[in-house]
């Protein structure tokens, strides 16, 4: 029983930490004007190539219709593009510019910057590597 009290601890601690440092990595966001949706789906998109707007809802956990005004957004603002798919004309194909790539990788150059000397100042090269195997293990958790 003690093992469930520890790893409900062990949870709620991880829980804990990895949200403070969520928060803190939004806060070392450059000021570009997108919302946290709008910029998910740019990285999305960055990630694995055109996708339609039922995919990219699919992988954002909202309904298609949701995401129609941050579409238009993204559009106006000439980070992504929609062209028919190629086999059903019906459907429509999302893409990232390269402006909109260029923003993606120019925000996490800036939080990467920031964690990286954070990292150098706050912890020991032994804390690095005891970080590193975390991460594997945060990596092993958050697979579905």
């Amino acid at each position: 029983m003690e093992d469930t009290h520890e790893t409900a601890d062990l949870a709620r601690q991880t829980r804990d930490s990895v949200s403070a440092l969520a928060r803190r990595m939004r806060q070392e966001r450059p000021s570009h004007g997108l919302g946290l949706t709008s910029t998910s789906v740019l990285s999305h998109l960055v990630r694995t190539g055109p996708l339609s707007p039922k995919e990219l809802a699919t992988r954002e956990g909202v309904q298609p219709q949701s995401l129609t005004r941050q579409l238009a957004a993204l559009e106006e603002r000439g980070l992504i593009t929609r062209r028919p798919h190629e086999h059903d004309r019906r459907q429509v194909i999302v893409e990232i510019t390269e402006v909109g790539r260029q923003l993606v990788e120019t925000d996490r150059q800036m939080r990467d910057q920031w964690l990286a000397k954070a990292m150098a100042k706050r912890l020991t090269p032994v804390e690095r590597e005891v970080l590193a195997a975390a991460n594997k293990l945060l990596d092993l958790l958050s697979e579905t």
